[in-house]
């Protein structure tokens, strides 16, 4: 038949009929997917550009580095009048230092120091005690320390030098290497704003002890960092020969622990009521209260055991259902080790993941602190001191950075799931392992930037769009804390709780529809439907996956951060000279565990891909010639096991049917007119 003659509809039909004809297996020929999204996301990061290059131009980056005075001059440049504002415009190229008169004066809230700043030649290198000492720094360096309008060889007599000189003594200071900043070289009048920063600090002895302790043991902190990130590697490999033993344990574990815990309570409230049928005569005689004090303890111990019997029941139900799906989870564990044996490169993953975040969130602080030194300048009515700040519309332009701070750092966060998802999906659809490609890595880290950068972008702005708002609560709770009624705190932490639950869906959700585009080279919402609809199939899979996997997860970075933690204590108790290695050993676990973060979660990744990729293939290949499994030999055991257990469960249906049917066969009476031979 002509195509061209086919009736109205037809076409769409065909093309719905090869839509869900898709064969799911790595495509060679593809096409850019969401290019309007990845338009509008170079377009916000041109955005963000520009707030960088507006800083730059309005001088906001240079008064940051080169630092400016109280009267908005900036050091080591000449300078343009400022109207309204005395002593600006000045030609500063001479003086090239910031020096503040009272260093000391920080402002805790605001964290910044409110003290009048002047544009010197040369720091102070000594102490200086008098007002003669500071008139023999300014005639011998040419450096006036006292305000600009104060000739510096009238130092000791004039009556304006209590207010317009340095607060005596004035310590000793030497430059910032790259901001220019004149700094005390004894930080103690500092310890009062370390105290508000370290809570935990309460006097000066105590912070130094706590630095000393830190700088004694650098090498030993060194090398229990690089204990875990050996550790974290180690364990990756090593948990596909574990992962059935684990899981079993804990699941064991798990089931006794809630068997006992329901034993315990019912033999107390058995106990509390044979104890008080016993004494009963002698609580007649009591008061009222302590009868019905006595009553409400045997109740609570009554329904405490009750919830615990029903929550045993439940998880022995679910267990006994789930067994299957827990012996899937040990099989993909299995699998996921293999992948790294294969593609290792996936190691350094989170290690390129980190330092692009770390140079964008560099990037992303300078600008912001550029931001600080930009827009118009106005006195403070309070100091008298000139201050730079964004009036207006300007004033968006940190809301602005702030989204791209979120957006940008998904966005790294994505590009790091689909990289990870596109080298499973080769493996997992590659029959022959010893036929990969060499780079699979690379390979799919060029097709990210090739094609899927603008589904990488259409995903991290979902998130964006929930983190945000979920952030600007977090703030306002903050900022309102003691101030706001019971109703309005509860409704604020329900709100951040429901952002928060959401957030974690949607991120699951767009793992599995970057690993579907990895696939099927889709759009990110067709991805993100098909990936749906396979996950919903597999609901009850999921759910043992998600449970079982992730306890296991969470208890090798438990094992990681306390086996560096163990470490940590035995090298540095050899530290006799320094008992506060506390503070050494806090930051030893907590690089332990992020450690243990970044590679478990690759790990994690590399599991939910690969259970994607098993369901796709249950789904449309049964093992006979044409559609032949993808999966690996772990996975197609159990396939087969979950199979042999249907047969086994289906010739028993069918011989209780049979039986059945027999058995009515027998009892139905003979027909009228019908005799034995």
């Amino acid at each position: 038949m002509d195509p061209k003659r086919l009736p109205p509809g037809t076409h769409q039909e065909e093309f719905r009929r090869r839509r869900t004809r898709r064969e799911w297996r790595p495509l060679e020929d593809r096409s850019c997917t969401d290019l309007p999204w990845f338009l509008l996301f170079t377009v916000f990061c041109v955005g963000m550009g520009c707030i960088c290059s507006y800083t730059i131009v309005t001088g906001g980056a240079a008064r940051l580095v080169f630092g400016y005075d109280s009267y908005g001059n900036t050091c080591g440049q000449r300078n343009e009048p400022i109207e309204g504002v005395r002593l600006s415009g000045l030609d500063h190229r001479d003086r090239q230092y910031v020096f503040f008169l009272d260093p000391c004066n920080i402002d805790i809230v605001q964290r910044k120091i409110k003290s009048l700043a002047l544009c010197v030649s040369l720091c102070p290198g000594e102490e200086m005690k008098t007002y003669e000492d500071l008139k023999t720094f300014a005639m011998l360096n040419g450096s006036e320390l006292c305000s600009y309008e104060l000739a510096g060889h009238k130092y000791p007599g004039l009556p304006e030098r209590f207010d317009k000189c340095p607060k005596l003594p004035v310590p000793p200071s030497k430059a910032l290497p790259v901001f220019n900043r004149c700094t005390p070289v004894d930080v103690s009048c500092y310890a009062k704003f370390a105290e508000a920063v370290v809570t935990f600090v309460s006097d000066n002895s105590v912070l130094h002890r706590l630095i000393a302790g830190v700088m004694a043991s650098k090498e030993i902190i060194i090398g229990l960092c690089l204990l875990a990130l050996g550790l974290s590697m180690i364990l990756m490999v090593i948990i596909r020969y574990i992962s059935a033993v684990l899981v079993w344990i804990l699941t064991a574990m798990v089931v006794l622990g809630s068997l006992a815990g329901t034993s315990v309570l019912w033999w107390l409230y058995i106990d509390h009521r044979l104890f008080s049928n016993t004494t009963a005569p002698r609580v007649a005689k009591e008061t009222s209260e302590e009868a019905e004090l006595d009553l409400d303890k045997r109740q609570a111990l009554l329904v405490y055991a009750a919830s615990a019997t029903v929550f045993t029941v439940i998880l022995l139900l679910l267990m006994l259902f789930m067994r299957k799906r827990v012996a899937l989870t040990i099989a993909l564990f299995h699998v996921a080790g293999k992948v790294f044996i294969h593609l290792p490169l996936l190691t350094l993953q989170p290690f390129c993941t980190f330092l692009a975040l770390l140079v964008f969130w560099i990037y992303w602080v300078l600008v912001l602190l550029f931001l600080g030194t930009t827009g118009n300048p106005q006195q403070s009515e309070e100091t008298g001191l000139t201050e730079f700040r964004l009036t207006g519309t300007l004033q968006y332009l940190t809301w602005y950075h702030a989204v791209g701070l979120v957006w940008i750092s998904e966005f790294i966060l994505a590009c790091q799931q689909m990289t990870v998802a596109g080298a499973v999906v080769t493996y997992y659809f590659t029959r022959d392992k010893n036929r990969l490609p060499l780079t699979p890595i690379l390979s799919s880290v060029l097709r990210l930037l090739r094609y899927h950068l603008g589904t990488v972008a259409k995903g991290s702005f979902i998130i964006t769009l929930v983190k945000v708002p979920r952030l600007v609560l977090m703030y306002l709770h903050n900022q309102l804390k003691g101030k706001e009624n019971a109703c309005a705190r509860c409704l604020l932490k329900t709100c951040i709780c429901c952002l928060w639950c959401l957030e974690k869906c949607l991120n699951y959700l767009n793992q599995n529809a970057y690993a579907a585009t990895a696939i099927n080279s889709t759009s990110f919402c067709t991805s993100a439907r098909d990936a749906f609809v396979i996950l919903v199939e597999n609901a009850l899979r999921v759910a043992a996956i998600n449970a079982v996997g992730d306890f296991v997860l969470f208890l090798g970075k438990v094992l990681i951060v306390t086996s560096t933690a163990f470490a940590g204590v035995l090298l540095l108790n050899y530290q006799r000279d320094f008992a506060e290695w506390l503070l050494p050993l806090f930051i030893v676990c907590l690089f332990s565990f992020l450690v243990a973060h970044c590679f478990l979660s690759i790990f994690e990744i590399v599991v939910d891909v690969l259970f994607l990729c098993f369901a796709i293939d249950t789904k449309y290949n049964d093992g006979t010639p044409g559609k032949e499994f993808y999966m690996d030999k772990a996975l197609m055991e159990f396939v087969e096991s979950s199979r042999r257990l249907e047969r086994v469960v289906e010739r028993g249906r069918s011989r209780v049917k049979e039986a059945v049917v027999s058995e009515g066969a027998e009892m139905k009476p003979m027909a009228p007119g019908t005799s034995s031979a």
